[in-house]
C-alpha cells in the first residue's frame, strides 16, 4: 500500500468517464498537510494517454482550492482509464505525492467489485476444518462471498450458512457442491444451486436420461465414449435448473502423470460449451502452476476463435491453516449487488476476472483486458482498504463459533463497513 493511501483520504476514487468531477484530497494527519507548501503545483495525467495523442499529455484543470483541511480540484475525465493526480513543489521534477483514480463507463461504474471463492473443501470431504470455520476464515482474508463445495456433498454448504443464520454479517454464503457423475472424470461445481445434483445420480432416471441424450448427439467420432459427454451436458443443465452457476473445473489438472480429463473430452466441452463458467485459475500448488498457465493459454486461444467464455478463479482449498492455497486464488465479480442472481448473471455476462495471488507475489488478474486493467487498479488502490475492514468481521465470526461473549455485538458494530467504504469511494451520498 502506498504511503499516500495511509496519509490522505481521496474522494471520489472511482468516477464516471466523460464528466467533470470534483476530487477532494484530505490530509489525515498533521505531517501530511498541504496548505503550508510553497508553490504547490497540481497535474492530472491520463495513465494511458489520450486518443490521437502520441505524446504524454496532461488534462486541463479548474483552479485548485486549497485550505488547511483539503485540496479540491475539478477535472473532466474524458475516457475510461486510470488517471494520476501528481503534486509538485514549484518546479521540482519529481512529484512528492501521487494519487490514482479510475474513470469508468456507465456499465462498470454502476457495478461494485466483490471478491469470492467458488470452490473449497472442509472436513465433510477431504478438507482440514469444519464448514463454518472455513466460511468465517473467508471473511478474515477479505472475501465478500463464498460457497463450500465438498466432494459429492451439498449439505456442508448449508451447514456453513446455518451456522451464521440471523447474525449481522456482510459475508454472503451460498449453497454449493463439487459434482462427480458416475464414471465421468470431469469435475464440476454447482455454485448457488437450490438442490444437490450429486443426489440425483442415485435416481433411476439419471442413466435413462443421459442415455437418451447420448443417442441424440450428432457429429461425434464413432469411437467416442458418448456417455461421458452426455453426462456432462446433463449435469451442467441440472445445475442451471436449480439457479446455480455451472462451473467446469481445472481442465488442465495433471493427476498421476497425465491430464485428469483427456484432452479430446476437454476439446468437446469447449466446442459445445455447456458450462456457464470456466475455472480459469484453479487451486494448484507451486509445483503445479503450469496447469494455470495452460488454462489461461487455452482460454485466450478460445477467445481468439470468437468464443465468449465467462470465467472464475477458485482456491480449491482443502485447509485454512495447515494447507496451502487458501486465499491464493479467487474471483472478482463486477456486480450490481451481492445477491446470487446478480453475481451469477454478472459472471455469465463476462463481468468477472480470475485472480492469482500466491504469497510473495502481487495479485495478477486474468480476463478481458478492460476488466483486467481495472482489477489491477483495484488490487493496488482499493482492496487493501477493503480487506482491512473484512478482517475484524472474520475474526468476530470465528469468536462467535468459539462461544465468546460479545461476538454478536462486535459483528453488529462492524456490519456495513465495506458498503460505507464503497459509497465514499464512488462518491455516493
Amino acid at each position: 500500500m502506498r504511503k499516500e493511501t495511509r496519509f490522505y483520504d481521496v474522494t471520489p476514487l472511482i468516477v464516471p468517464a466523460g464528466t467533470e468531477t470534483e476530487i477532494t484530497i484530505r490530509p489525515l494527519y498533521a505531517h501530511a498537510r498541504l496548505d503550508s507548501l510553497p508553490g504547490l503545483r497540481v497535474v492530472v495525467a491520463p495513465v494511458e494517454g489520450l486518443p490521437g495523442q502520441t505524446r504524454k499529455v496532461d488534462l486541463p484543470i479548474a483552479p485548485v482550492t486549497l485550505t488547511r483541511e483539503a485540496l479540491s480540484v475539478r477535472v473532466a475525465f474524458p475516457i475510461e482509464q486510470e488517471y494520476a493526480i501528481l503534486l509538485y513543489r514549484g518546479e521540482e521534477y519529481q512529484p512528492f505525492a501521487e494519487f490514482h483514480l479510475y474513470a469508468l463507463n456507465e456499465d462498470l461504474f454502476t457495478r461494485r467489485p466483490y471478491k469470492g471463492d467458488t470452490h473449497m473443501h472442509t472436513t465433510s470431504s477431504d478438507g482440514k476444518e469444519a464448514p463454518a470455520f472455513v466460511a468465517a476464515s473467508c471473511r478474515r482474508i477479505g472475501l465478500d462471498f463464498a460457497a463450500i463445495t465438498d466432494h459429492f456433498q451439498y449439505a456442508p454448504s448449508l451447514e456453513a450458512i446455518q451456522a451464521f443464520a440471523g447474525l449481522p454479517i456482510d459475508l454472503r454464503l451460498f449453497p454449493g457442491e463439487e459434482v462427480h457423475p458416475p464414471d465421468n472424470p470431469v469435475h464440476m461445481v454447482n455454485f448457488g444451486g437450490s438442490f444437490s445434483v450429486n443426489a440425483r445420480f442415485a435416481e433411476e432416471a439419471y442413466f435413462a436420461e443421459v442415455g437418451a441424450l447420448a443417442s441424440r448427439l450428432q457429429g461425434l467420432p464413432e469411437d467416442l465414449d458418448r456417455y461421458t459427454l452426455a453426462s456432462c451436458l446433463w449435469t451442467f443443465d441440472q445445475i442451471r435448473s436449480g439457479g446455480g452457476l455451472a462451473i467446469f473445473c481445472h481442465p488442465y489438472w495433471i493427476y498421476r502423470n497425465r491430464l485428469d480429463v483427456p484432452i479430446t473430452l476437454t476439446d468437446l466441452l469447449f466446442e459445445h460449451q455447456p458450462f456457464d463458467a470456466l475455472e480459469l485459475i484453479g487451486g494448484y500448488h507451486p509445483h503445479e502452476f503450469e496447469s494455470n498457465t495452460l488454462q489461461v493459454a487455452r482460454y485466450q486461444e478460445e477467445r481468439s476463435r470468437g468464443r465468449r467464455i465467462p470465467i472464475v478463479g477458485a482456491s480449491d482449498s482443502h485447509g485454512v491453516f495447515n494447507e496451502n492455497l487458501f486465499g491464493w486464488f479467487y474471483t472478482i465479480v463486477f456486480s450490481p449487488s451481492l445477491e446470487l442472481p446478480d453475481l451469477v448473471g454478472s459472471i455469465k455476462e463476462l463481468y468477472s476476472v480470475a485472480v492469482e495471488a500466491p504469497p510473495g507475489h502481487f495479485p495478477r488478474a486474468h480476463g478481458p483486458l478492460r476488466l483486467a486493467q481495472y482489477a489491477q487498479f483495484l488490487l493496488r488502490e482499493v482492496f487493501p482498504l477493503h480487506d482491512e475492514l473484512c478482517e475484524p468481521e472474520g475474526r468476530a465470526m470465528l469468536a462467535y463459533l468459539a462461544g465468546e461473549h460479545g461476538a454478536t455485538e462486535a459483528l453488529a458494530r462492524l456490519q456495513g463497513q465495506v458498503d460505507r467504504l464503497y459509497r465514499k469511494l464512488w462518491g455516493v451520498a
